[in-house]
């Protein structure tokens, strides 16, 4: 069987495409979901409530989140956790080599939304992120 030149052609723009844009389909909901929950560059101690309300996060279908940390920092800085900036914690768990400032959302007030009123309180630490091949999909939790 003889390799056509255009098939190994179309081979690498398929490998360069995929290592461009890097992110497998079935990491793609899970990030986005990692996202909308648990990055907040500008989210203050302040903004708990209306986040987590914008943001649609519960804890199941009508319950209040017990805990919800933000982290303040670009998305590509806190990627790089499950790499190189980041220790192995055995499983898929990454510890950050370096701390990151976040804001840690707790409930106060209410089981069921909408009346699930927050605390913020800002603080930093070193995050555990659960990462699935270089992407983080899970926020494990902060360390001081």
């Amino acid at each position: 069987m003889e390799i056509h030149p255009s098939a190994v052609i179309l081979l690498l723009l398929l490998a360069a495409s995929f290592t461009a844009y890097g992110q497998p389909d079935d990491i793609k909901p899970r990030y986005q979901k990692f996202l909308s929950q648990h990055v907040g560059l500008r989210v203050s101690e302040h903004d708990c409530n209306r986040e987590i309300r914008k943001r649609d996060i519960t804890a199941s279908e009508n319950g209040c989140k017990e805990v919800n940390t933000f982290i303040k920092a670009k998305k590509d800085i806190i990627r790089v956790v499950c790499g190189k900036g980041g220790t192995p914690q055995g499983k898929n768990l990454f510890k950050s080599n370096k701390p990151f400032p976040v804001v840690t959302c707790k409930l106060k007030s209410g089981e069921r939304r909408p009346k699930c009123q927050y605390r913020g309180k800002k603080s930093t630490r070193y995050i555990v992120l659960g990462c699935d091949r270089g992407w983080p999909v899970h926020y494990e939790e902060g360390i001081i």
